[in-house]
């Protein structure tokens, strides 16, 4: 999504300040915040010129002035969240990604500073690429999850909570602070402490220990009950066969087409093919399913 937004966006000539690409190491990430810092900070009214612009006429060289001047809006932002363990040159890309979509869906005759609309797009793309990252298992999929997920800790601050583990008084004065339900506040509490672990990683400090996944049970089935289920299941499938085959052909293809086809053709579209009556195909596939059963049973039972 990110890829398809930037390329449908030809806005700023420096695609490399819009991507925030280079900025991986702390020289880079220094040197990226300096260019952007240089580019002038926009009035109300340039705003509005330059938006007004883009959208009526497409004008690229305003687009890229909007948007080159709020750059440093969303490195401010991305430094709001840098104790998520992402790198910061991540989140100030993916604040960028949103930057553009704002860009795309302003309206400047809203009566709404740029500034102010933009701000809800780049925190989005970074609230989603943080809690792309944070763990392999999705974490947050409702509004009031992600609600707690990222003001969890600042209730705790102002509640005077320092446990690492709720108590059910204090979930409830936690959900009733950002005004969320207390179970979210407890699935994501448990979630947020229950960081991802290698299967790989040493089961316990030291390093010639085993690992977790050399403890792991193995339960696939071996080699031998693999070629009987294998074997059970070819010698079904001739049983069924012969069996089919020894029907009246119109039986045979009724009990097909009611019992073996997905999806089941209706009593209604075989009443019509065959000319008779949808209770009469009910009777014709009772009566084959009932002598392909009898069938079946009496050859597994000669065997035994």
């Amino acid at each position: 999504m990110k890829k398809q937004i930037k390329n449908a966006l030809p806005v700023a000539k420096n695609t490399s300040l819009v991507a925030a690409r280079g900025v991986s190491d702390e020289s880079g990430l220094a040197q990226y915040i300096q260019t952007v810092q240089k580019f002038p900070i926009l009035t109300a009214q340039q705003e509005y010129q330059y938006a007004n612009a883009w959208v009526r006429n497409g004008d690229q060289a305003a687009a890229e002035k909007l948007v080159a001047s709020h750059l440093r809006m969303v490195v401010s932002v991305a430094y709001d969240f840098k104790n998520y363990g992402i790198p910061i040159g991540d989140l100030i890309a993916s604040g960028n990604m949103g930057l553009m979509q704002a860009l795309q869906k302003f309206d400047p005759e809203k009566g709404f500073r740029f500034s102010t609309y933009a701000m809800f797009w780049v925190k989005a793309e970074i609230y989603d690429t943080i809690l792309s990252n944070w763990s392999i298992v999705k974490i947050g999929t409702s509004a009031n999850q992600k609600r707690v997920f990222f003001n969890l800790a600042r209730a705790k601050r102002a509640l005077g909570i320092m446990d690492g583990n709720l108590s059910d008084d204090q979930t409830r004065q936690i959900a009733q602070y950002l005004s969320v339900p207390e179970a979210d506040v407890r699935r994501m509490s448990t979630r947020i402490g229950a960081r991802d672990v290698s299967l790989n990683a040493p089961m316990r400090g030291d390093e010639d220990a085993q690992d977790i996944l050399s403890n792991l049970p193995d339960n696939r089935a071996g080699v031998a009950e693999i070629v009987e289920q294998s074997e059970f299941r070819r010698m079904g499938y001739e049983m069924l066969r012969r069996n089919m085959d020894a029907l009246p052909a119109r039986d045979r293809e009724i009990l097909t087409a009611r019992r073996l086809t997905t999806p089941a053709m209706t009593l209604e579209s075989l009443s019509q093919k065959y000319g008779i009556s949808r209770e009469r195909v009910r009777q014709i596939e009772e009566r084959a399913f009932s002598k392909l059963r009898d069938a079946i049973l009496q050859e597994t039972q000669g065997k035994n």
